[in-house]
């Protein structure tokens, strides 16, 4: 095991045995909760850390797959002595339901059709998110949390655990994260949105087992990364440098860095996401909005 390490762990899955109502009012049958654990779970059963992933992420949060050789997304902060120190705390992460690493989503099987849920999957919110993830909790026989942590979209189910569940929870570490979508923000999600159904390989979601939408996707996820870095800190990051050249091309090839970048992270983002789970997680960032008569303060517990 590498020093500091959760060391090699497995997905576990937990296939809930009755519906799943949404904010919606439709509902998932039986659906599965993706999730992996890490550390030991006290006597009391009061040392449990959720950990809630953002738009791109999975329940692999720390430590590594057999034969994998890279870690989890997070591995730099959970496992012995570090932040999440898995030598006091049980650390819990799960695959938000909508996503495609396991949880139920629209790469799911529909039980009604035999196929895909595809397009037809049911519009989810960061509070179904939360739900799922409370029944994951009761079924591993959690009272309360000792906290809920999360970052980005991860932040934003952190928060609503605050609203949905606060007598689960005893506290919650909220990371860049908001309190609710901003209209940029929605005009954003929705733009990449129409990047990926605008892809004639979208095929109205019906696209499994054949031609992936993946250009629709990498623009949709450059998009996204437009807004995750701010002109400051790409003006650090990349400046106007060029890409492996002295000198402009005065084309419309990759002359800069920036372009570059984008470019990488939308083809690498292609072979491990699904477009429709992109479809249905950002307009569940669309919808929330923790506010109440205007005000976060009035709609967050005292």
């Amino acid at each position: 095991m590498i020093q500091g390490s959760a060391g090699i762990v497995k997905t576990q899955y937990y296939h809930h045995p009755s519906l799943l109502v949404l904010e919606s009012g439709e509902s998932l049958s039986s659906p599965t909760f993706a999730f992996e654990t890490y550390g030991k779970l006290n006597h009391d059963r009061s040392n449990a850390i959720l950990v809630c992933h953002a738009l791109s992420g999975d329940a692999h949060v720390a430590g590594f797959h057999e034969c994998d050789e890279k870690p989890g997304w997070w591995d730099t902060v959970i496992g012995p002595g570090k932040a999440l120190d898995t030598d006091r705390y049980f650390v819990i992460c799960s695959n938000v339901i909508g996503g495609c690493k396991g949880s139920t989503g629209p790469s799911s099987t529909n039980p009604e059709t035999g196929k895909p849920y595809g397009a037809k999957f049911p519009v989810i919110t960061i509070q179904d998110m939360v739900n799922a993830q409370k029944l994951l909790i009761g079924h591993l026989d959690i009272s309360q949390l000792y906290a809920v942590v999360g970052g980005s979209m991860g932040g934003m189910q952190a928060l609503q655990w605050t609203v949905s569940y606060p007598d689960a929870m005893k506290k919650a570490v909220v990371i860049a994260a908001t309190g609710y979508s901003t209209p940029q923000q929605i005009a954003f999600n929705e733009v990449g949105r129409k990047a990926i159904i605008s892809d004639p390989d979208w095929n109205n979601g019906n696209y499994y087992g054949k031609a992936l939408p993946s250009h629709g996707l990498a623009l949709a996820r450059m998009v996204g990364h437009i807004t995750y870095l701010s002109n400051e800190s790409m003006h650090e990051k990349f400046g106007r440098a060029l890409q492996g050249k002295d000198r402009i091309g005065f084309d419309f090839s990759t002359d800069f860095k920036v372009e570059s970048y984008l470019h990488h992270q939308g083809d690498t983002f292609t072979k491990r996401f699904d477009a429709n789970s992109y479809l249905f997680i950002t307009k569940a960032i669309d919808y929330f909005d923790l506010t109440r008569d205007g005000s976060l303060a009035t709609g967050l517990p005292v």
